[in-house]
């Protein structure tokens, strides 16, 4: 379980053959830029301060950095390497992985003291299925998970053992990771993403029916839909914005480009940052999953619903 996306993909791109020589200085100030990064988040962490504040100030952390790979990293790169591959490399979108971990925290969440928890972008749970015949049934029922990869999950490990024989001898033992709340991250929520996420909230819904499942996303590049017919729980926009229109950020494809359009595309970033509310409202969910309460028939039977 990578704990770390950005830095891993930060380190990829250093090693990718492809990156220009002037550009491999700046992804390593940029890995300097990271430990300060999260080194500052630590500190805001262990700062004491009230729960909102520490969210608060981790979102204005956040916000700084993201911006210095967009613009002074990616942007400004004298190379089109880098902007023009910005999809594959993954430097900038992989940042919102790496940081929803870090809320996941004593500091934020008080609630999740006694949990015996994992967080973080990995592979859960989604479905079972036997390989076995009837003409080779050594080593167990040949149990199989299918699984799938999610950007952000609070997980609990699970374990599997099956056999044919009631001692469990001659067994078959898998582990995996049941999600009970999952997210999604994009940078730019289009239609074809929307109904891949749905796809993912359903199978994540059907293998752990209590779970909730997000999808987070910068800017909106769609019209918006209801999730009520979906297994999406809600659909977060970070910015509250539309994407840049198409005719805009193809001028963005050459050093010139970029440079002429530098001034419209910083203030476009800065005037639209991650939200605090926005955060503040995924950290609320998944406290109200915290805080759910066994139902009492008395309490019940006395207001008259549940």
């Amino acid at each position: 379980m990578s704990k770390t996306p950005h830095y891993e993909k930060l380190k990829a791109t250093l090693k990718n053959n492809k990156l220009p020589s002037e550009d491999k200085r700046r992804i390593e100030s940029a890995l300097e830029k990271y430990k300060k990064w999260k080194s500052d988040i630590h500190e805001v962490k262990e700062s004491g301060n009230e729960p909102s504040v520490v969210l608060k100030n981790l979102v204005e952390l956040f916000n700084q950095y993201k911006k210095y790979i967009e613009v002074e990293l990616i942007f400004k790169s004298e190379n089109d390497f880098l902007y023009r591959q910005k999809g594959q490399l993954k430097l900038d979108n992989s940042i919102i992985e790496e940081f929803l971990p870090e809320l996941i925290h004593l500091a934020i969440i008080p609630e999740i003291q006694d949990l015996n928890i994992e967080v973080g972008s990995t592979n859960t749970f989604s479905s079972i299925y036997f390989n076995s015949t009837l003409d080779n049934l050594e080593g167990g029922p040949l149990l199989n998970l299918r699984t799938k990869d999610q950007d952000f999950a609070i997980t609990k490990k699970v374990y599997f053992k099956t056999s044919f024989y009631e001692d469990f001898s001659d067994n078959n033992i898998q582990t995996s990771y049941l999600a009970y709340i999952a997210a999604e991250c994009k940078t730019n929520l289009d239609k074809t993403m929307f109904q891949e996420a749905s796809a993912t909230a359903h199978d994540v819904k059907t293998s752990v029916p209590g779970a909730k499942y997000f999808l987070l996303c910068e800017w909106l590049d769609m019209t918006p839909v209801s999730t009520a017919p979906t297994d999406i729980d809600e659909v977060i926009i970070l910015r509250k914005a539309k994407r840049l229109s198409s005719n805009v950020r193809s001028k963005y494809s050459t050093y010139k480009g970029r440079m002429d359009n530098l001034t419209e595309y910083t203030e476009f970033l800065e005037n639209n940052p991650i939200q605090f509310d926005m955060i503040q409202r995924l950290i609320t969910h998944i406290q109200k999953l915290l805080n759910q309460e066994t139902l009492i028939e008395d309490d019940v039977l006395t207001i008259g619903f549940f």
